[in-house]
Order: structure tokens, then sequence, then C-alpha cells
């Protein structure tokens, strides 16, 4: 007999097996289910010719009525009892959910107790059925992924007899087929740790020190062996008893648990002295799978039978940690290919299994048809049996090409569903609109689906001009790509071409220039197939050889020339859209720049449409009328602006054409007031078709209050000028006029009339040569010294110096001095002169006494406020205080001083001189604050 022969006789008659243990399971869980077991909730042990009572189920029926551990039982329902097969065939008699009075000794006094009788718990047996279900699953898969691989035989005969260890359980009625499924399971839980034990010793490969002793392999099964014998003595030799039962079940459990411990010791090992990574990461699953299915079941469940410990729900669940052994093998086989086989299924194997199974169903067509004819034509004969082999033989091939699909189906269901869904796809690329995401979905689904070692897609040049130019756009299992000749595709450009280019031999092209033979085998792609749309190739798919090294088949071609054209017309499609991609991106790149220019200008613009609501706020109108564009957009222009500025707009809004508001105030929603030069224009399409209005809003505030300074430099600059002739002019003749009346003076000391009048004459004299000082010290351009002075102290000095007057004027003076204030640089005395006008200006200001009150601060730059609580100053006057000779003081009250209107005056020059800003603010019976601000003195910094 060849091996192919030997091969499909093991196969077939594992087959067989198979079926009979699925069969065999099945009867033995219907007949489970209708043969119910009564049960009183103690287990009970022989002990001296007697039953006692070794441990009562928690909540069970024996609990319930009474019945505690050390109890002796002497009869049930009147009836004796000394044995356990006593006792169970009492209780059968009695049947489930009916009433059993037990007669007990317990501490030598005789009790009887009513016991409900219920059916025996056989919940864990759905568990360990569940179990052996996925073991044999587990078991098929492998096998039938792995037939001819080494160990999967074995691995799936270890999961073959786990199935009958966890799936066959006798129900105690012990006829003959319940015997079968005793001893099935005996012979299971014997050969099923020795199983594994070999599968441990010999995976992935016979351990050395095991080939040199070959006689131990059989010596694994020796132990199992002993216990079966023990088992058959015992049912031989001995009488039943719950205690032998018990023992045995020890002994069995001791063999098992002794076998899957050195299993788990053995793959440890192994996997511990595996120095290959891919081996140790299979071997690392392996371990951890056994480990994690053995640890529990030993700890939770076989150590307390031992011991005879009460079983619960802890116990009932460490038997399902059994299920991780099975599902870590077949994940680590399916995931890291532990059996060492190729992805692609045997198809032998199929057919094998499909013979196996057609045979079955042979025998029993036969077999049902023969019944029918004969029961049907009792006098047809043998005519009638060889009219049921022939209608039999007709459905035969039927009945095999149908399993056959529904194993494709099974397992090559990947690829039969890539197949079944490759034109559905095709179709689906025109979804998809970015090329490189299309290309990669083609590239992946053709080598999957193909199972193709090399894929390309080569695209046309957009080029007019080179339309037959290809190039490599995406590609699979090509490693180098480099100086490429493709103008050998140039061919599939026409449409009398062929549909296709093949080369059978990639390394030996005839009919090619030395370039292409050399892109050709560099390539090593067999199959060239162009994408037309439209009577032009837009692109070509190129295919090498399967992974088996065959070529495609011509079913194969046929479909990849279907695809083509979708996939043809999806890459124009993908093309088209990134053509317009690119131009909405150009369209965006222009808008984003217009709308950069509108909002990096510095006025402020905001478009409405015809019904004059918002429609654009650019970042300039947030700052200066102070309102978020959000809350801006789509706004009215009378709920959003003043009313006067929305009744000039409306006013000439009528007419066409563009107007100009001139330094038009506007008060703002935070109740500033802003002067702006508006513009307003009409927004017009490239058509000319008006949509709106454009406002343009420049706001001049700022500009006119430098102007306003810069007017007011160049007045004080040309009445300094004037001033420092003038003095020089006048200083001369007063003082000759001084002189002269002095002298004067001397000689008239006894006129006590003429004397007055001289004394009048010098004063006056004094006072005129006070006012040409000023005069001096206001046109005065040269520079002093500047240097690093304490503001604060400045202003203390003054307020010092000043003191006798607050008092007398009863001004109080508040101080609030920044003690951290930093210095600045500048000269102390015109510094000095500057708050002493202010001063002197504030106390004349409160001729009933009043508040002063002087602050400094750090900000920005130092920052001093002196205010008054006088009387103000009107606001007529306010852009007037600094020119020179300007003064209100021109009827002094009493202690006041006559003004020369050059205090203010003198006192900017010192300030625009500190390169310091003074403002002022003033409300007319509320007081007046002057706001002084210097710049601070940078220290340098040693780097």
């Amino acid at each position: 007999m060849t091996r192919e022969s030997q091969l499909r006789a093991a196969a077939v008659a594992l087959a067989l097996c198979t079926v009979a243990c699925v069969v065999f399971g099945a009867i033995n869980f219907q007949k489970e289910r209708e043969y119910v077991v009564p049960d009183d909730g103690v287990w009970w042990l022989e002990s001296d010719g007697h039953l006692l009572a070794e441990r009562v189920a928690p909540h069970g029926p024996g609990e319930q009525a009474g019945i505690k551990p050390g109890d002796q039982l002497l009869d049930i329902s009147g009836q004796p009892v000394h044995t356990s097969a006593a006792r169970v065939r009492n209780l059968f008699q009695t049947g489930t959910y009916s009433k059993a009075v037990y007669g007990v000794s317990r501490n030598g006094v005789r009790v009887e107790t009513p016991v409900i009788l219920v059916a025996a718990d056989k919940s864990l047996n759905i568990g360990l059925r569940l179990i052996a279900l996925i073991y044999l699953g587990i078991g098929l898969y492998v096998l039938l992924r792995r037939w001819s691989a080494p160990k999967s035989s074995h691995f799936f005969v270890f999961c073959l007899v786990s199935f009958v260890l966890y799936a066959f359980h006798y129900t105690g009625k012990l006829n003959a087929f319940d015997w079968i499924v005793y001893w099935s399971s005996v012979v299971a839980s014997m050969l099923q740790p020795a199983l594994f034990l070999h599968f441990a010793l010999t995976f992935p490969e016979t351990k050395e020190w095991l080939r040199r002793r070959s006689w131990l392999i059989p010596a694994l099964y020796l132990p199992g062996a002993l216990v079966v014998g023990a088992y058959i003595a015992a049912n031989l030799m001995f009488t039943p008893s719950e205690r032998l039962r018990w023992n045995l079940d020890r002994l069995d459990i001791i063999c098992l648990s002794t076998l899957f411990v050195l299993s788990a010791v053995v793959l440890f090992d192994t996997y511990r002295k595996t120095t290959t990574p891919l081996l140790r990461q299979q071997m690392k699953w392996v371990t951890r799978g056994t480990i994690l299915a053995i640890a529990p079941y030993t700890l939770f469940s076989v150590i307390p039978y031992l011991l005879g410990m009460q079983p619960s729900t802890l116990t009932k669940l460490s038997v399902l940690s059994l299920v991780f052994l099975p599902l870590t093998f077949g994940y680590a086989i399916i995931r890291y290919r532990l059996m060492d086989v190729d992805l692609i299924f045997k198809r032998g194997m199929a057919y094998t299994l499909a013979t196996a199974i057609i045979t079955l169903l042979n025998l029993l067509v036969i077999g049902v048809v023969a019944e029918k004819v004969h029961s049907t034509l009792p006098n047809a004969g043998e005519w009638g049996l060889i009219v049921a082999v022939v209608i039999t033989a007709l459905l035969f091939d039927p009945v095999k090409r149908a399993i056959q699909h529904r194993l494709d189906r099974l397992f090559y269901r990947k690829r039969y569903d890539y197949r079944r869904t490759l034109v559905e796809f095709a179709r689906d690329l025109n979804s998809e609109t970015d090329l490189r995401a299309m290309l990669s979905a083609v590239v992946d689904r053709l080598s999957h689906t193909l199972l193709v070692d090399r894929v390309a897609v080569f695209l046309a040049s957009e080029n007019p001009d080179d339309l037959e130019k290809f190039f490599l756009a995406k590609s699979f299992g090509i490693a180098s790509a480099g100086n490429l000749d493709l103008d050998f595709l140039g061919r599939l450009s026409d449409q009398k071409s062929p549909a296709h280019l093949f080369f059978e031999n990639t390394h030996n092209v005839l009919n090619a220039s030395p370039a292409a033979q050399a892109t050709i085998a560099q390539l090593e792609l067999n199959y060239y197939i162009p994408c037309r749309v439209q009577n032009r190739t837009i692109a070509v798919l190129g295919l090498g050889k399967t992974v088996e090294s065959d070529y495609l088949s011509s079913e194969d071609v046929e479909l990849l020339e279907t695809l083509s054209g979708y996939i043809g017309i999806a890459i124009q499609n993908a093309r088209l859209y990134a053509s317009l991609q690119q131009r909405a991106a150009a369209y965006e790149r222009l808008k984003e720049f217009n709308e950069n220019i509108v909002e990096s200008i510095s006025v402020g613009v905001l478009a409405v449409d015809l019904a004059d609501r918002v429609e654009s706020w650019n970042s300039q109108m947030e700052v200066m009328y102070a309102t978020p564009r959000a809350e801006a957009l789509g706004r009215s222009l009378s709920n959003l602006f003043p009313a006067d500025f929305a009744q000039e707009y409306y006013r000439v809004r009528q007419t066409p054409g563009i107007h100009n508001f001139y330094k038009f105030r506007l008060e703002t929603p935070t109740g500033e007031s802003r002067i702006a030069n508006i513009a307003i224009a009409p927004l017009v399409t490239r058509h000319f078709e008006v949509v709106g209005r454009i406002i343009i809003v420049d706001d001049i505030t700022e500009r006119l209050e430098l102007e306003s300074q810069l007017s007011q430099a160049e007045k004080l600059s040309s009445i300094g000028l004037l001033a420092a002739g003038v003095a020089h002019e006048v200083n001369t003749p007063l003082a000759v006029i001084s002189s002269y009346t002095q002298m004067l003076a001397k000689q008239l000391q006894g006129d006590e009339r003429r004397s007055a009048i001289l004394e009048k004459i010098t004063q006056q004299t004094f006072r005129a040569s006070e006012i040409v000082n000023s005069l001096l010290n206001f046109s005065r351009t040269s520079s002093s010294e500047f240097q690093l002075i304490d503001l604060n102290k400045v202003i203390q000095d003054t307020l010092t110096l000043l003191d006798h007057q607050f008092k007398t004027g009863r001004v109080r003076i508040e101080r609030e001095l920044y003690s951290g204030l930093p210095g600045i640089m500048g000269n102390s005395g015109k510094l000095q002169q500057v708050f002493l006008n202010l001063f002197l200006n504030a106390k004349d200001a409160m001729p009933n006494g009043g508040t002063l009150k002087v602050s400094t601060s750090n900000g920005d730059g130092v920052q001093v406020l002196v205010s008054d609580t006088g009387t103000g100053i009107a606001p007529e006057h306010l852009n007037r205080i600094y020119d020179p000779f300007f003064t209100t003081k021109t009827k002094p009250g009493e202690g006041q001083r006559r003004g020369t209107g050059l205090g203010l005056s003198v006192t900017y020059g010192i300030i625009q001189e500190h390169a310091g800003k003074i403002q002022v603010n003033s409300r007319q019976g509320q007081g007046t604050t002057f706001a002084l601000e210097f710049p601070m003195m940078r220290k340098a910094v040693n780097v």
C-alpha cells in the first residue's frame, strides 16, 4: 500500500471514529437528560458495614431534613440500608421529588427525618460538554488546516480523546450503552494526559535524550494502563461501594494531574531553553495556556476532591479553566504557524474528508432506498436492489460536488469571499477620490485575492505629448524600482494591441530592446493588463506568479481584464478629482490672500448687503469699535452703530457714487469717542451688479492728537524765539529803570509820599524782570545735564517747599507714592519747577481749601497723577492752557497770584524735553487731574 493510500485510510478511519464519538456524545447527552437520578444531597461512605454521612451539601435535601455529617444511616422508609447499592436502589424506588423517611443514628440515638429527594445536580456536565466541543472544534480546525504538518494528527487525537473525556458521562442506568460510555470515559481519562505529555516531549521536535531512549515513549502510557487495569480489577474482584469508587477516582485524578503537571514543566523548560525569537513566541503561548488551564483546575478542583472536601462554586468554575488549553494551542497554531505548513489548505485533505463523508452517506442512502423499494415492490427482488444502487450512484456526484463546494466555502473562506467581492470592490472604487489610497487598495486586494507575490500599477503620463509614457505608481513585492525603461508598455496604448502582455520567462524575453529586457527581468512581472477608458490606456496592471510559483489561470486573467475597466475609470476619476482639488486649493489660497489683506490693513473695513446687514467685519473694526466679529455679523447698521451715523448713512446711500465723512465723531459701545474718516462705496460684482456696500473707517483720533501736539510744539517754538528776542531787549531798560529808581529812593528817604511811589516802581520793575526771566526759561533750548533721579524724592521736596502755603490755603495733601518706583533720566531742578507749577495751580484752583492728591505708579512707564478738588477748567479753555500768556487768573482773589500765562507752557516744554507726556482731564466744579508719564530707565544686562 502506498503512502498516499495509507494516509487516505488513516483519514477515513479517523473521520469514522470522530463521527462515532460525536454521535455517541449526542446520544449520551440525550439519555442523560431523559434519565433523572434522585439525590438526597448527602455523600454516604461505607464504614464498618454501615453508611456514614461524610458531608452534607449546603441547602440540599439532607441539610433541610436535619441530617448532619457523622450520622449513621439505618434505613430508608423502613427498609434497612447498609450499602451504597442498597441506598441507590431505594432512592430509585422512592423517585424524584418524593418523600423518603430516613432513619439515622446520631450519638447512639435513633432519629427519623423526612427527606424530599431532588434530581441530581448535573450542571457541571454542561460546562464540561462545552469544553469538549471546543476541544473537538479546534482539533478539527487544526487538522484540516495543517493536515500534513508534523504532530497535527497527534494533536487531533489528543483533542478527540479530550472530547470523549469531557462529553461522555454515564447516567447510572448501566445498560450496554451506559457501560460503553463509562469505559470510554475511563480510557480517555488515562489517554488524555499521556497523549499530552507525549506531545510536550516531542514538540516542536523530539528531545535529544528521548531519541536515545525510544522505549520511554510507550512507558508514558504505562501509568494510565495500570489505572485502567485497577478499574477492571475492582469491577471483577471487589464488591461495588462508594468508597471503592472514590478511591479509584482519586487514583485516576492523581495520575491525570501528575502527567499534566509534568507536561507543563516540560513545555516551560522548552520555552526557557528556546533561543529562536519566533519559536520562543510560539512556546510562550503554549506554556502560558497550559499553566493557565492546569493550575486553577489542580488547586481548586483536584486537591479538594482528593481531600474529600465539599464541592463549592469555585470548584465548578475551576473546571472551566481547562478551556484555555485548546484555545491557546489553537491560537498559537493559527497565529504563529506552530506546525510549519503553508497558508493554503491542502486540497487533498478536503477530498479525503469529502470521500469519507460521501461513503457514509452512500451506505445510508443505499440502505434507505433499498428498504423503500423492497417495501413498495416486494416482488422486485434483486432488480429493486440494483435500481437502488443506480439511483445512489446517480446522486453521488452531485452530492460530492455540493459537499466540495461547502468545504471550499469553509476552508477557503477568505479567498473565496475575496473573489466573490472583487468585482463589487472594483465598482466601489469610484467612491475613493484619493489616488494613492485607491492604488493601495487595488494592490492590496489583488495580492490577497490572487495570492500573487508581485503586483504593480503603472500610470500613463498626463502630459498630452507623452501619453504613451508610463511610470511606476504603486507596487507590492518589488524591492527596487530604479532606472526602469517602460517604453515596452506603449504597445498597450494601441487599440489593435493584444488584450494583455504575457512573459513566460521574464529573464528571456524576445522582441524587446535591451533596456526593456533588463526592466522586465528586474520587475519579474509576467502579466501586463491595460486599463482603458475612452479608447485610451491610462494605466497598466502588472502581476507576477502566485506564491506557489504557478501562473494565473485563464479564469484569473479574464477576471483581471474585467476589473481593469473599472480600475481605469476609478483612476481617471481620482485624477480629475485631484485636478479639481488643485484648482480649489488655488482658489482658497487666493481667497485667503485677499482676506489676509483685508485683515492686515490698518483701517476698519466692513461690508453690508442690500438690506444693510453686516456681511464682513475685519479685525481692525473689532479693535476700533470694540465689537467682536461674531456679534457684528448679521446685524443691521441701525442696530450696530449710533443713530447719528445711521442717519448720515441712510442719507447718502440713496445717491450713487462714493461718499466721505471727514472727521466724523463715532461713539463706540464702550462709551469711548473716536474720530474717523469714513468712506462708503458700492460693492459690485465682476458684472458690475451692486450687491451691497463697503464701508471703510479710518480712525484718526490719535493722528489728530499728534497733529495737535505738533501744532502746539510749533507754536511754542515760534513764541519761544519771539520771547527770547523780547526778553533780551526788555531786560536792559528794566535794569536802568530799576537802578535809577533805587537811587532816587535813597535820595528821597524822608519824603514818604514820593518814596511810596518809587517803591511801587521798583516792585513793578522786579515783576517785569520776573516775567522776562520766565520768557528766557521758556525760550531756552540748551540741553541740561540729565542723571538718574528718584521722582518720589523730587515730589516730596516740592511739597515740603510749599508746605506753608498749603497750610495757609487750607489744602490737605494725600500722598500715594509707589515705593518700588524705578528711576528716570532727568533734571531734578526742571522737574521740581514742573511740579511747583502744577501744585501752585491746584492751590489757586481751591480758594476755599480742598484736597491735593499726588500718586505715582509703574506701568509701561513711570506715571504721576496730580489731582485737585478745585473749580476745574472750562471745556473751551482746555485746548489753550499750554499757550504762552494764556491765563484765567486776571482777577486773583485773596491769597492768590496774578497769572502770567507761562507756567503750563514752561511745564509742557520741560516734559517734552524729558521725552514724556502730559494729559489733562477736568470737570468744572469737580476738579482737575494732570497725568504725567516718563520713560523708565532701562538697566543694561551683562551677558
